[in-house]
């Protein structure tokens, strides 16, 4: 598994592993997608919203909500995603860990892939 390691002492509210697939990796105009935050924003609309997961995919509570998947970059930013992490997020047919965190500063995310 590589990815980042957490060093902050914030609450985690949730956690959830993804297949970043094929259907990930487009929107819904078809258009290749090149940022791992639009992927997997990608992958979590197509999961709660479209109903269109592949094996290995976790339900989760936070991006079910619409107006928080909006948060992912923003959230992305604040947390952690290696180089490798992102280019193998853009690559796609990899799976991923993903931890939500809260903190005084805002929520963020921590992206792992393995």
């Amino acid at each position: 598994m590589f990815g980042a390691q957490t060093a902050r002492a914030d609450q985690l509210i949730e956690e959830y592993t993804a297949f970043i697939g094929e259907a990930d990796l487009y929107n819904s105009n078809n258009v290749r997608l090149q940022e791992p935050w639009q992927i997997i924003r990608q992958d979590r609309a197509n999961f709660h919203r479209f109903g269109v997961s592949q094996r290995g995919d976790q339900s989760d509570s936070f991006f079910a909500d619409a107006g928080n998947r909006e948060l992912v970059e923003r959230m992305i930013s604040r947390g952690t995603i290696d180089r490798a992490a992102r280019n193998a997020v853009v690559r796609g047919n990899v799976m991923i860990n993903v931890q939500i965190f809260r903190g005084p500063r805002g929520d963020y995310v921590n992206v792992l892939v393995y």
